[in-house]
């Protein structure tokens, strides 16, 4: 009789335990819903500038070189000065071209006399047309000749390839120069170009006519410069692409380091949170959304982003509640309880 009583025992006190229990979970009104502060999702647009490191270099630059070996006998090089495009630098000894000159013009005339009277012959039928034929040909071969020492002539007088500042003459009047040995430079500095590198995430921002700033390296100097092309590929060693920008004027010295400042301002069509809202995991980042006093996990993309905000670029929409404190006792789907309303202007600034 005991045995049998004590099962049902044991019964009637579970079922006062669960009774117990659901009373007080009544009482307590279910689960304990967690306290958040919210924003509503709208456009607006986060101020960025990115800074990088560049380079100061003339519009035009190059060395001045000869295209022959020899003596030089003429030497024309104002150091530092201001010379107009084709001018006479220096003359290579030619004595040897031009005395083979001479000697090829006494063998043309020679030949184009020859070549008019057996024209008249042939006109009346007193030589045949392969007789007049090679001494064309003669003619012909001279004058090909001549145009060779012509072109070898001209290689002995060095001129200014465009109008520039020459630099320092690194030979003197008698020097015996080759083909390799560099006379001096001339560089374009009425207008300077800046090349820089960027990172590939900012690829985007560059394009031709964008306008960047340029800062020297003691911040006294600054200037505007525009981007006139980039490399079409990205260095696959540093993931950087790089750019060039023309800066009109003097304003800084060839060769020098200097800061570009690209404006990498996101759209005022962006969603903007603030970044400590933002939940990061192993491989996704999410935010805390709140609708209909339920709070859910949204998996965000995160685009730019400054001291404070961050831009995302999907997994929102304008209108949402975004949960920006208490983020991290919200549990998927379950009950949330707003305590404010806040502008995103109370938690960050924009700039």
């Amino acid at each position: 009789m005991k045995r049998a009583f004590l099962p049902f025992v044991l019964v009637v006190a579970l079922v006062a335990c669960k009774g117990k229990s659901e009373e007080k979970k009544q009482k307590d009104g279910g689960p304990k819903a967690a306290i958040v502060d919210v924003i509503i999702a709208s456009t607006n647009k986060i101020n960025k500038s990115v800074e990088v490191n560049g380079s100061v270099l003339p519009n035009e630059m190059t060395t001045i070189q000869s295209e022959v070996s020899g003596r030089v006998t003429f030497l024309q090089i104002p150091e530092g000065g201001n010379v107009a495009a084709g001018a006479v630098l220096a003359r290579i000894n030619d004595a040897d071209l031009r005395a083979s000159q001479q000697k090829i013009n006494v063998q043309l005339d020679l030949a184009q006399k020859n070549e008019a009277r057996l024209k008249k012959l042939l006109s009346i039928g007193g030589i045949n047309q392969a007789d007049y034929d090679a001494v064309l040909n003669q003619v012909n071969t001279l004058k090909a000749d001549l145009s060779i020492v012509q072109a070898q002539l001209d290689k002995t007088v060095i001129k200014a390839p465009f109008a520039g500042t020459l630099g320092l003459r690194m030979i003197s009047m008698g020097a015996y120069v080759t083909p390799a040995t560099i006379i001096t430079t001339i560089q374009q500095v009425n207008q300077l170009k800046i090349d820089f590198t960027v990172p590939e995430f900012y690829a985007e921002k560059i394009k031709k006519g964008t306008v960047v700033k340029v800062q020297s390296a003691d911040n006294k100097t600054t200037a505007n410069a525009v981007v006139t092309a980039t490399e079409p590929l990205i260095n696959a060693t540093t993931r950087n692409l790089k750019v060039r920008a023309v800066l009109k004027g003097r304003s800084f010295n060839l060769g020098a380091f200097v800061k570009v400042s690209i404006d990498a301002t996101a759209g005022n069509n962006s969603i903007l949170v603030p970044s400590n809202c933002i939940i990061p995991e192993s491989t996704v980042k999410k935010v805390v959304v709140v609708k209909d006093g339920i709070g859910q996990l949204v998996e965000v993309e995160t685009g730019e982003r400054n001291e404070g905000l961050v831009q995302i670029v999907k997994g929102l929409s304008v209108g949402d509640s975004i949960a920006v404190s208490g983020v991290l006792f919200v549990k998927p789907n379950s009950p949330v309880k707003v305590r404010s309303v806040k502008l995103l202007s109370d938690i960050a600034t924009l700039d």
